[in-house]
């Protein structure tokens, strides 16, 4: 229980750059925006549930459930319950969702692993909908405050910035209660070029469900609240929105932002191009002003962003966190017959990770990917990591798994060359061979495999085939913009998405299809934050939103064709040349929404500054401009 005497503000982050109050004194403009970003939740397919098994002959306890993290939740169980860390298994088998609500140590959990080791027997625990929306982590509560001061050529200057983050009644662990307003604070620029920067962002505890991360975390609020800005300082000054934007993206790489994050290479100013482009903006404007003398409203919104991404232990120790995750780790071998698995410590929750881990590692060993198998999400048999969260996975893991292979194909190549009588500098590992370059004399991977195992003699060092790498970056910045247009019925306040055009930069894609596949379902629950999904509590503190005819995520019905533009900016941040992905869907679509909405309704001066743009609060600002 929190001491009521106390200020309920339990996590507080400011910065100020000297020459603020200067900029805002020669600016020709000064523009302000009260954002609102409604509560949500990540509503996962499958809720959380577990499953403790004792164990009569060894004593030990192993628990198979629903997470994103499972040597963290280890960890925080073995601590809670004051046993062994050995003591305990914890497997993480195919999650259904986690969107980084699955990420953080349950009460439920430590009760039922403390319930099979107190009773030595089995017991199991699931979770109903009423029981995910009631007391699974949420999400979204944020409310800034903005200023910001542009020069007479509409170019930024500064920004003043005051940041709210309802917490909840209690930090999460392990990601903390800190986890929104400092990673708001850090990355309220985004990708805008400005110098001078204020900011105040805090924490703050309420009687409510704790908060932790979901898909994107403060970014889908803190775009919402820059692209907001972007589009009403375009309006005061009578310029386009694509200008406004044109003239204040980042356009030279590495690029320090105001709050001192260092940028690799991007596409800003190319991927906002490419979107209205694919649109085009003249055509829609035509269309636009023939579909208002039919009595229809139709709306275009541009959002421009950057995405944070793969970045590892010196990032978060940036925090402060007693915990100081990033880093990841992979044993690799290659078993007599040639086949290779590698046990990583990442977690993946249905992105696809395994099968892009398997691409890079056979690139690396010159082998099919159907050879390679990827053990994860259990505490026995894979290396200590931190899961799957922040779009990390396949540029952290990622990169382990290329070191790794890296060093296993070394190792391969020269047990090979004293076979071939040649060089190891001189082998490639190719189609399932080792093979001097510009020749035919090749011997089999698989061969290699049998003889390194059954044959030692002839091998140098130790026997068999095994590597590890450990990868911990800086990270990389992914970018991409988003258009949509939109129509509007002000009969009855309801938004038809029209078209929903990404322009992205991932850097290189491992696999086009899974990176779709993850633009789309991030596109979704985006369209899901600016339109439909919002947790409500009433007065007296009791969850009204407790069931899927309440709380109303998108459908298949409402989310669009989408149409992907890719860019591949090849950086040194990440060497794979892979950036993450995952949580870029989700961060640019709500503002993109949201802003064809208010063009869509500008005949009435009718503005949106909050999240979701629900049918009610639609007509209720209709009824005021008729008033």
């Amino acid at each position: 229980m929190h001491d009521a005497g106390k200020s309920n503000v339990i996590v507080e982050g400011a910065m100020r750059t000297p020459g603020l109050d200067a900029a805002f004194k020669r600016a020709a403009q000064v523009v302000e925006v009260d954002i609102r970003s409604r509560r949500q939740s990540a509503m996962p397919l499958e809720p959380r549930g577990g499953h403790a098994a004792w164990d009569e002959a060894s004593g030990r306890v192993t628990l198979t459930c629903s997470v994103q993290m499972p040597h963290m939740l280890r960890t925080g169980l073995a601590d809670a319950l004051g046993m062994p860390e050995a003591d305990l298994r914890v497997i993480a088998p195919d999650v259904g969702g986690g969107f980084g609500q699955k990420m953080q140590l349950f009460p439920e959990y430590i009760v039922l692993v403390w319930l099979a080791r107190r009773l030595r027997r089995r017991l199991a625990w699931i979770e109903d909908r009423h029981e995910n929306f009631l007391a699974a982590a949420h999400a979204r509560d944020q409310r800034y405050a903005v200023r910001a001061a542009f020069d007479a050529d509409a170019r930024l200057l500064a920004i003043d910035a005051d940041i709210r983050c309802n917490v909840g009644a209690y930090s999460c662990y392990p990601t903390t209660c800190g986890v929104e307003p400092l990673m708001a604070m850090a990355e309220l620029p985004g990708p805008y070029d400005f110098r001078e920067y204020a900011v105040l962002a805090r924490g703050v505890a309420t009687n409510t469900c704790m908060m932790a991360p979901y898909r994107g975390v403060s970014r889908p609020v803190l775009t919402f609240t820059m692209e907001r800005l972007m589009d009403t300082a375009a309006k005061r000054f009578g310029i386009d929105p694509v200008e406004i934007r044109r003239r204040n993206l980042i356009r030279k790489f590495p690029y320090t932002s105001a709050s001192g994050l260092v940028y690799d290479e991007g596409s800003y100013l190319q991927t906002l191009e490419a979107a209205a482009k694919a649109i085009d903006v003249a055509a829609f404007r035509r269309e636009q002003q023939q579909a208002r003398k039919q009595g229809r409203y139709l709306g275009l919104g541009f959002s421009s962003f950057s995405e944070r991404s793969g970045y590892g232990s010196r990032a978060f120790a940036a925090r402060k966190m007693d915990i100081v995750p990033g880093y990841e780790t992979v044993e690799m071998a290659m078993d007599p017959s040639g086949y290779v698995v590698a046990r990583i410590g990442a977690s993946p929750h249905g992105q696809g990770l395994r099968t892009t881990l398997a691409q890079i590692i056979a690139d690396g060993l010159g082998l099919s990917p159907e050879r390679i198998r990827i053990v994860h999400g259990d505490t026995d048999q894979t290396p200590y990591g931190w899961g799957t969260f922040a779009s990390r996975s396949l540029v952290i893991s990622g990169g382990a798994c290329k070191l790794a292979a890296e060093a296993l194909g070394k190792r391969i190549a020269a047990i090979a060359s004293g076979m071939l009588e040649a060089s190891a500098a001189d082998i490639e590992l190719v189609e399932g061979q080792a093979r001097v370059k510009g020749t035919d004399k090749a011997i089999d991977i698989a061969r290699i495999a049998r003889i390194a195992y059954q044959q030692s003699n002839r091998v140098e060092g130790v026997p068999g085939l095994r590597e590890s790498a450990t990868y911990d970056p800086d990270g990389t910045f992914s970018n991409a913009t988003h258009a949509a247009i939109v129509e509007v019925d002000i009969a009855t306040g309801g938004v038809a998405i029209r078209r929903f055009v990404v322009a992205e930069d991932a850097g290189i894609l491992v696999n086009p299809m899974i990176v779709d596949g993850q633009v789309h379902g991030g596109v979704a629950q985006g369209i899901a934050n600016a339109l439909y999904e919002e947790i409500k509590y009433d007065e007296q503190g009791n969850l009204l939103t407790t069931s899927l005819a309440d709380y109303l995520p998108p459908t298949a019905a409402e989310v669009p064709e989408i149409e992907i533009h890719h860019f591949e900016t090849l950086s040194d941040a990440t060497i794979t040349k892979a950036k993450g992905v995952g949580e870029g869907g989700a961060i640019g679509a709500p503002a993109a929404v949201v802003n064809a909405i208010v063009d869509a309704l500008s005949p009435f001066g009718v503005e949106f500054f909050e999240m979701p743009v629900t049918p009610r609060r639609i007509r209720q600002k209709l009824r005021e401009v008729d008033a």
